[in-house]
């Protein structure tokens, strides 16, 4: 149907962008504040990026991706994450090759086929940032007090911080093993997703959304259980970092993230919004992912939050955004000559950096004020055949009532001046 959008889009309307602007205002200031950059890269990239990046084995890659071949016969995906694009770009561009760190933040549409929900969308948009360069547990906390702060200056409340070390290649590889030895006798009671991950990637299962597997794994064990020294000093490290800035977290070893390139730090930002809890942020570390998609050995760390989530908070703990300023002046003409006059004045007014507008429909004097009105303007300026005749425009304060004559080569800078 040509007049309905695809299902899990959604259009921002007037009446809701002033929310858009506000959030993305908000956390494109606390990243310039932490020192991050702002990079943008394609909608769509080689499906290969994150087949390599992500991992064969996510839900992400399995079952949400929108891919396709284009005329030149190449596998192309769009986005449905930031980091592996931005990583792609890092190594392309050698950005290695300047002074480290590399701090990076991006708002960016991703797409994900999955059931449309509050807050959730097939096309939604993300704000995220990624820190490359080192692996000190003070970038972890770094980006984690970035994202915290984002949520503070929101006014967004009732929020939890949840942090976890899933390892790295080499407990893990240990770890994989032991889950295995757990999970064999239980193989058959697990969804077919999860028995075509135990051989490739066991650590996805913990991740699995069926309730049925859900069950099975009550009593598994933990990746922080078995982490090794130096994923546990990482680890300890980067609480006292957090303790530092003074923020509180728990520590919940069921963080697994949806993502098969982390690696030690994971996180997530868990709000309460009426009893309900709910995601608004994750991330952690991925030492590798550089280095899997053809760069060099390069550490990271970042999160990513939808922006559609983030204003679903502010509704749902009806945090007050600012509403939108209306129009500065609007201008009343009456008459051809007015016209003409009312448009080459606008123009003027706009110059002078005023938001200004005139009627284009012809509409009566008493409509034009009513118009006005509506959108909500500050002042009026009425233009008729004995105004012109006089060099003088009518000023009219729309919050008082107080209304004047004024020269008309007075108009701008006395607009200006109010």
């Amino acid at each position: 149907m040509l007049t309905k959008g695809p299902r899990g889009t959604k259009d921002v309307l007037p009446s809701d962008a002033y929310k858009w602007h506000y959030v993305e205002g908000i956390v494109k200031d606390v990243a310039k504040r932490f020192g991050f950059e702002e990079i943008r890269t394609p909608t769509f990239e080689h499906t290969e990026l994150f087949e390599r990046g992500v991992g064969d084995t996510t839900d992400v890659v399995e079952k949400e991706m929108y891919t396709f071949e284009d005329r030149g016969k190449r596998s192309i995906t769009l986005k449905p994450e930031g980091t592996a694009s931005v990583a792609r770009s890092f190594i392309e561009n050698k950005l290695y090759a300047y002074a480290q760190t590399t701090k990076l933040f991006y708002i960016t549409p991703v797409f994900r086929y999955e059931r449309p929900q509050a807050g959730r969308f097939r096309e939604h948009h993300q704000f995220g940032v990624e820190l490359f360069g080192s692996s000190n547990p003070s970038v972890d906390a770094e980006v984690i007090n970035l994202a915290m702060t984002i949520y503070e200056n929101l006014g967004i409340e009732k929020l939890e911080l949840r942090i976890n070390s899933i390892g790295c290649p080499k407990c893990r590889a240990e770890y994989h093993e032991i889950l295995k030895k757990y999970l064999e006798s239980r193989l058959d009671k697990l969804c077919k997703t999860c028995q075509g991950r135990f051989d490739r990637n066991p650590l996805r299962i913990i991740d699995c959304k069926n309730d049925s597997c859900q069950a099975e794994l009550t009593e598994v064990p933990l990746m922080l259980d078995h982490i090794c020294d130096e994923c546990k000093d990482h680890f300890e490290t980067l609480k006292k970092y957090l303790e530092a800035s003074g923020l509180n977290y728990i520590v919940d070893p069921k963080i697994v993230r949806g993502l098969d390139y982390y690696t030690k730090t994971a996180f997530e930002i868990i709000t309460d919004e009426a009893g309900k809890k709910g995601t608004v942020c994750g991330g952690g570390r991925y030492d590798k992912l550089v280095e899997d998609c053809g760069g060099p050995a390069t550490p990271g760390v970042g999160f990513g939050m939808g922006l559609e989530r983030a204003i679903l908070a502010l509704e749902n703990q009806e945090v007050e955004i600012p509403q939108p300023k209306g129009l500065d002046v609007f201008i009343v003409t009456m008459g051809d000559k007015a016209s003409y006059e009312g448009f080459r004045l606008v123009n003027e007014l706009r110059k002078a950096g005023l938001i200004a507008d005139k009627d284009h429909l012809n509409r009566s004097v008493k409509a034009q004020f009513k118009y006005a009105n509506k959108v909500n303007a500050n002042y009026t300026i009425v233009i008729g055949e004995d105004e012109l005749s006089k060099g003088i425009v009518k000023l009219k304060n729309m919050v008082d009532g107080e209304e004047k004559e004024i020269a008309l080569n007075d108009v701008v800078n006395i607009l200006q001046n109010k």
